[in-house]
C-alpha cells in the first residue's frame, strides 16, 4: 500500500480556501457508482507489460466499498482498458508518440478484448449485476472513450467513487472530466494504486485541491453505511 498523503502545502490552501479537506458530509448510495478504474491483469500480473505491483493491494479495499455500495443500492462499474486496433486507429497521437514500437505491440496484446490480459483480475468480486465498461482513452468521459456517462445518467447517477490504476492516469483523468461534467467525486487514497509514492502524493494533492473529495476506504464506508 502506499504511504503517501496530500502535501502539506496543498492541505493548508485547501483549508483556507473551504474550511477542510472534505467536500461532502453525505452520499446517496441509490444514485452512486463505485467506478473500479483498469483493475485487469495487463496492470496486476507479475511481469505484464503495464505491472502495477502496488495495485494488487489495493483490491481488498475496492471489494469492500463495492460489497458495502451494492448493498445499499448502489452501482459498481468496472473500465476495462483496451488498445486494440480501433483504439490504435483513432489515437495515434499516443501510439505513435508516447510509446516505442516493441511497447506498443505488447500494449496491444494485453488490451485487446478477449486476449489475457484485458480480464479483470480475477481476485475482484464482481457481482452479476456489476457493470464492465470498454475504455479506449485514458479517462472514460472524454470522447471516444466510453459510453459510461450516458449508461449513468440513465441510471440517475450523480456521484462517483473512484478506485483503481493508475491514479495519476486514468484514474485522474476520470476523476477530473468528472467533476466538470457535474458529478460528485470521491477519490480513495488508499483505493487508487500508482508506480511511486511520489506520484500518488502528486495526484491526491491535485485531486484535493479542486477537483475531488479525497478520503481512505473506511472514512467513505463510514458515509455508505450512515445512510
Amino acid at each position: 500500500m502506499h504511504d503517501a498523503k496530500i502535501r502539506n502545502e496543498v492541505r493548508e490552501r485547501v483549508v483556507r480556501n473551504r474550511g477542510g479537506i472534505a467536500v461532502f458530509d453525505s452520499l446517496s448510495p441509490r444514485h452512486t457508482a463505485h467506478i473500479v478504474v483498469d483493475l485487469q491483469n495487463g496492470f496486476m500480473e507479475l511481469g505484464q507489460v503495464a505491472e502495477v505491483p502496488l495495485a494488487r493491494a489495493i483490491v481488498p479495499n475496492v471489494n469492500s466499498i463495492s460489497a458495502a455500495l451494492r448493498a445499499a443500492g448502489g452501482i459498481v462499474v468496472y473500465t476495462q482498458h483496451t488498445a486494440d486496433a480501433e483504439a490504435v486507429q483513432a489515437w495515434p497521437v499516443f501510439f505513435e508518440h508516447f510509446c516505442g514500437s516493441e511497447r506498443r505491440a505488447r500494449l496491444v496484446e494485453a488490451f485487446t478484448p478477449g486476449n489475457a490480459g484485458h480480464a479483470l483480475w480475477p481476485e475482484l468480486e464482481v457481482a452479476q449485476e456489476d457493470m464492465l465498461v470498454i475504455k479506449r482513452r485514458f479517462g472514460a468521459f472524454v470522447p471516444g472513450s466510453s459510453d459510461l456517462h450516458e449508461r449513468l445518467q440513465e441510471r440517475g447517477v450523480d456521484t462517483l467513487i473512484i478506485s483503481g490504476t493508475l491514479s495519476q492516469v486514468c484514474c485522474e483523468s476520470t476523476a477530473r472530466d468528472a467533476m466538470m461534467m457535474n458529478y460528485k467525486v470521491f477519490f480513495i487514497s488508499d483505493a487508487c494504486a500508482t508506480l511511486s509514492n511520489a506520484e500518488q502524493e502528486g495526484t491526491l494533492s491535485a485531486m484535493a485541491y479542486v477537483f475531488c473529495d479525497v478520503r481512505d476506504t473506511q472514512s467513505l464506508l463510514s458515509l455508505i453505511e450512515a445512510v
